[in-house]
C-alpha cells in the first residue's frame, strides 16, 4: 500500500523577472500551451499519486491562484491555501506550511518549475530509502548560476553550494524536493542568507552535516523554470512541439489555410489566413487576414487582424491589429498592440496586463 506523501507547492513571490506581467498576476498562472504553468505542476503531482496539496500564496496575487484552481477538484486532490506574508525564502514557505504537513513526508516542487517527465519513480524510490531528503539534478552548461549539488558515485548527495564562483560539479537543483518532517529541525537552526532569505539548500546542508542521508536522481528529460520571458517562451515551444495534437473545433473560411498540428478552440474563427502548425488557439478567437506561425499560443478571446505573429503567447483578450511581424513576445491578457504606420519592422515585446501600445 502506496504510503500517505503530501504535496506542496509554492506559488508566491513577487515574479520580478517577469514584470511588468507579474505586477498583476501571479507568475504561476501565466499560460504555456495556453494552460497556466500552475496547472501542469498540479498535472504532474497527480500522476505521481499525491491527492492533498498545499498551495503557498502571497497577499498579492493568492486570490487569482485561488480562482484559478479552486478546491483542486479538477485534479482529484483536496487543496489547502496557506499564505506567506513575506517572500523570505523557501525554507521559510515550509515552515509557513509546517500545520498543513504535519508529520507526513511531502514533495515540495516550485509552481514556476516544468520538467518533461513525471515524477512518481522519484517518489517511490526516496520511500523505500531511509533517507531525509531527496533532490532532483540536471546537467547545466553553467553552473554558477544554480544551486549546485556535489554527489557520491552512489548518488547520495556530499555538498551543496549556492551560485559557486568555482563550481566543483555541474548538476543543479531543479526545483523539486522530497522531505521528510526533519526538514523542520534543520530549518530551525540555520539563519537568514546575505539575500536576507531562509535558503533551503542551507537546511539541506544543515541535515548532511548532522550525518543525515540526502539522495539524488538525475532527470534525464527537459528542464525549465519559467521564471523569465525567455525561459517561458522555450516552455511554450516545447509543450507545443511535443503535446499539440491538431483538433479543431471552430471555423474556418475558404480563403484560409490551417497547416500542421493546429488546436483551435470552440467559437473562434479563421478568416482569409494561414496558420501553421504548432499552435494552440483558444475559443472565440479572431484570425482575419493574418499568419500565425508556429510556436504560438493564443489565449480566449484575442482578435489578431492584419499581423504576422510566430513565437508568441497572448494572454487572453489581447488585440493585436496591423501589425507586420510580432515575434519572440509575451502580451498581456487584455492588451492591445496596434501599429499606425507601414513598415517591415519586426517586434520583440513584453507587455502587462491592461496595457495599450502603439507601435
Amino acid at each position: 500500500m502506496t504510503s500517505i506523501m503530501k504535496g506542496l507547492v509554492l506559488s508566491g513571490g513577487r515574479g520580478t523577472r517577469l514584470r511588468p506581467l507579474t505586477y498583476t498576476a501571479a507568475k504561476q498562472l501565466v499560460p504555456v500551451g495556453n494552460r497556466p504553468i500552475l496547472f501542469h505542476v498540479l498535472d504532474n503531482l497527480r500522476k505521481a499519486g499525491i491527492k492533498e496539496v498545499g498551495i503557498v500564496i502571497s497577499p498579492e496575487t493568492g486570490n487569482a491562484v485561488r480562482d484559478a484552481v479552486g478546491t483542486g477538484q479538477s485534479w482529484g486532490m483536496t487543496i489547502e491555501y496557506i499564505v506567506q506574508n513575506e517572500p523570505l525564502g523557501l525554507a521559510h514557505a515550509v515552515k509557513v506550511a509546517q500545520p498543513f504537513i504535519g508529520s507526513d513526508s511531502f514533495v515540495m516542487y516550485l509552481g514556476d518549475n516544468f520538467i518533461g517527465s513525471g515524477i512518481k519513480a522519484y517518489r517511490d524510490r526516496f520511500e523505500k530509502s531511509v533517507a531525509e531528503a531527496s533532490i532532483l539534478l540536471k546537467e547545466v552548461d553553467n553552473p554558477s548560476s544554480f544551486g549546485i549539488a556535489e554527489i557520491d558515485s552512489s548518488g547520495c548527495v556530499i555538498r551543496l553550494v549556492e551560485k559557486p564562483k568555482v563550481p566543483r560539479s555541474n548538476l543543479a537543483l531543479v526545483g523539486i524536493y522530497f522531505f521528510t518532517p526533519a526538514i523542520y529541525q534543520a530549518i530551525d537552526r540555520i539563519a537568514p542568507s546575505w539575500r536576507g532569505e531562509l535558503e533551503i539548500t542551507d537546511a539541506i546542508q544543515v541535515l548532511l552535516e548532522d550525518g543525515g542521508k540526502v539522495l539524488s536522481d538525475r532527470i534525464e528529460s527537459w528542464w525549465l523554470d519559467t521564471g523569465k520571458k525567455d525561459d517561458l517562451l522555450t516552455a511554450n515551444t516545447v509543450v507545443l512541439d511535443e503535446w499539440v495534437e491538431r483538433h479543431i473545433e471552430g471555423e474556418i473560411d475558404s480563403q484560409s489555410q490551417v497547416a500542421g498540428r493546429v488546436r483551435l478552440g470552440g467559437g473562434s474563427r479563421v478568416v482569409d489566413s494561414t496558420v501553421r502548425g504548432p499552435v494552440v488557439i483558444g475559443e472565440n478567437v479572431l484570425i482575419e487576414d493574418s499568419f500565425v506561425g508556429p510556436f504560438t499560443s493564443i489565449g480566449n478571446g484575442c482578435p489578431i487582424i492584419s499581423s504576422v505573429l510566430e513565437h508568441c503567447v497572448l494572454l487572453e483578450n489581447a488585440r493585436i491589429e496591423h501589425v507586420d511581424r510580432l515575434e519572440d513576445s509575451l502580451i498581456g491578457k487584455n492588451s492591445v498592440v496596434l501599429k499606425d504606420h507601414k513598415s517591415h519592422q519586426a517586434y520583440r515585446l513584453m507587455i502587462g496586463d491592461d496595457s495599450e501600445v502603439l507601435l
